[in-house]
């Protein structure tokens, strides 16, 4: 009966052993999607002939030019300061991270953006229902800079929204845009631009400061898009609100800078200024 007993606590130990020595392997979080790094642009590009207050025929277009004219600063942003580095950040999507410790993954590789090759390091550590992003950018030859920290943020792991920060540049090493995003776990609901450099390159205070825009969704109604404009205009702050449909493109806009009242102004699918409904 003893030995019985003896091999049954052996068993019992080995067991234990053996349970102890197989933990399951650690599993990364999902990078969050390139698109909490977007704004929706296409229904307002200045470069169209519509974007003039008066067309060729002299056909009024006021009410969509100006919601062109307040979205295209930020416009300019999006394919200028963050476009480098969503198109990089883009690319991890393609390559496989590794474990490095402390619950943190590294995505290591390099990536050609416009005739330059950048080298890509990106972390991701979790804490809790969350992650932590921070993305790591160097270049070498023409025009080469040493790695520094381009861009930081935070998610939660469901999916459901985080936030971005973006340094400026490798010279002027600051924050300059701050990028919240939220979603249904599916599909982007809102994305928001925060414009956050305290001082320009002349080392004065930046006016634009605190400027934003907001762009979200909306479901079950005429206009399933929307911005909410604040932006500084050359001698102080203007706000704008903008709303239209992304498949029959017509929409409308208000804003008391502009407009000198607080209506609403429409235009129809061929962008011409029309009475709001």
């Amino acid at each position: 009966m003893k030995k019985i007993t003896d091999l049954l606590l052996i068993l019992i130990l080995i067991a234990g052993l053996t349970s102890g020595c197989s933990k399951e392997k650690p599993v990364p979080p999902a990078l969050p999607p390139v698109e909490s790094m977007k704004i929706d642009f296409s229904n307002f590009i200045t470069e169209k002939k519509r974007a003039s207050f008066y067309d060729a025929k002299g056909i009024e277009t006021a009410s969509w030019a100006f919601s062109a004219l307040a979205a295209g600063y930020w416009n300019s942003i999006m394919v200028t300061t963050l476009a480098i580095p969503v198109i990089a950040y883009e690319n991890a999507a393609r390559h496989s991270p590794v474990y490095l410790e402390d619950n943190t993954w590294e995505w290591k590789y390099d990536t050609r953006v416009f005739m330059a090759t950048y080298r890509i390091r990106i972390t991701g550590r979790t804490y809790g229902h969350n992650a932590e992003w921070k993305m790591y950018v160097s270049m070498e030859g023409n025009g080469s800079f040493p790695e520094f920290l381009w861009m930081e943020g935070n998610s939660r792991l469901d999916g459901t929204g985080g936030q971005w920060t973006l340094n400026h540049c490798s010279f002027f090493n600051e924050p300059v845009m701050q990028i919240d995003w939220t979603s249904d776990g599916t599909h982007i609901q809102t994305v928001k631009y925060t414009y956050i450099r305290e001082l320009n390159d002349s080392r004065e205070e930046d006016p634009f400061r605190t400027s934003f825009i907001e762009f979200g969704k909306k479901s079950g109604s005429t206009y399933d898009a929307y911005f909410v404009i604040h932006y500084f205009n050359g001698s102080g702050f203007s706000d704008v609100e903008v709303e239209w449909s992304t498949t029959e493109k017509h929409g409308r806009v208000r804003c008391r800078a502009f407009f000198a009242d607080d209506e609403w102004h429409c235009w129809n699918g061929n962008y011409v200024n029309i009475f709001c409904p």
